[in-house]
């Protein structure tokens, strides 16, 4: 039964579809869900920095229940976006009702749709990759696989990397720098690619092409089927699903920076460079996400057998509960940068 602890991360589109469905206050759900409920849970809940077995390990990893627990995502929030669309654009609502399924819809992109795209754009099946970019679609974020696979995990914890959040850096501040210079950027590994491979700009291999063009048809599709009340919701909950990645990113590995050797060239990715989190609710609800210093050591290794590693920096909450102290950056502030290590810190 323990390998079915992650059913609970369907717990936030199950809560979403009953604020879609119900409407008035409830669509209010599940913000209140993500951001109040969980934090005050792993408030509760002990943390558990316990490390599998090598038996359990290959037991899990034999397990195919856990991937089937990612794909299933793929039905869920694709399911899920196109009722909250049906639902503003053929139903009567009012203002606050729209806000709030737009929120609902958004953290459902964020969580169960990026996140789980982020743990399948490191798969090496084809087939899993392709479900994992279907996920980054209704975000409008596809460039995502092309960076975060071959520009974050090369250059985490660098000035060079948009997705390290620097020190004393705001999260609204590092919203801006990481959503335009990730984009940046993947246009030019992008063109990196092309020219390893010897293919030409516009290739049919440039995958920065076919990402646009999906996306653009996506949204055409929207607003063709359900008018402009439902392209603007699709638009809004995917800046939502994006604001929250971002997010995480900003938390993952803030102020975290490799030093240089005597080459000029960065140290290796160490445990050291991303923020661990052992509380249980969110390395549930997240895929094992909080354990991402054993992720950034070994990006091919499966959410289920994530290790701890005691010599990573450790956050004194969980992920979702960071994030909420993230938006308040004087207490964020306050709290992380008497953690961050003091060598690490850039002048």
């Amino acid at each position: 039964m323990k390998d079915l602890k992650y059913l609970a991360a369907f717990s936030i589109p199950v809560i979403a579809f009953i604020g879609l469905f119900f409407k008035g206050n409830l669509v209010f759900l599940t913000p209140v869900y993500a951001f109040v409920v969980i934090p005050i849970l792993e408030l509760v809940f002990p943390i558990d920095t316990d490390n599998l077995s090598k038996e359990v390990v290959e037991h899990k990893l034999k397990r195919k229940v856990f991937d089937w627990l990612l794909y299933l995502n793929l039905p869920l929030v694709y399911g899920l976006v196109f009722f909250g669309i049906y639902q503003v654009s053929m139903t009567t609502i009012e203002t606050y009702e729209l806000i709030g399924m737009i929120l609902s819809v958004g953290i459902v992109l964020g969580v169960n749709g990026i996140n789980v795209a982020h743990e399948l754009g490191h798969r090496q099946n084809t087939n899993e990759r392709f479900i994992g970019k279907a996920l980054l679609l209704p975000s409008q974020y596809m460039h995502f696989y092309i960076e975060h696979n071959f520009g974050h995990h090369l250059h985490a914890a660098t000035p060079e990397d948009p997705a390290t959040a620097r020190y004393n850096q705001t999260v609204y501040s590092f919203w801006f720098t990481s959503i335009f210079r990730q984009y940046a950027k993947a246009w030019k590994i992008q063109q990196k690619l092309l020219k390893n491979s010897k293919k030409s700009f516009f290739s049919a291999k440039n995958d920065m092409f076919w990402f646009i063009l999906l996306q653009i048809s996506y949204l055409l599709i929207i607003l063709f089927v359900f008018g402009k009340i439902g392209l603007l919701f699709a638009i809004s909950s995917a800046i939502v699903g994006v604001l929250l990645l971002e997010s995480v990113n900003y938390i993952e590995h803030y102020g975290l920076m490799r030093l240089k050797t005597k080459s000029g060239r960065y140290e290796r990715v160490k445990e050291m460079h991303s923020w661990n989190s052992n509380h249980v609710i969110g390395r549930i609800v997240l895929y094992e996400l909080t354990r991402h210093s054993d992720h950034h050591f070994k990006s091919s290794k499966k959410y289920q057998i994530l290790d701890c590693h005691d010599e990573s920096p450790q956050m004194p909450f969980g992920y979702p509960t960071s994030m909420v102290l993230a938006m308040i950056p004087p207490l964020w502030f306050s709290i992380m940068n008497k953690r961050v290590p003091k060598e690490m810190i850039l002048t």
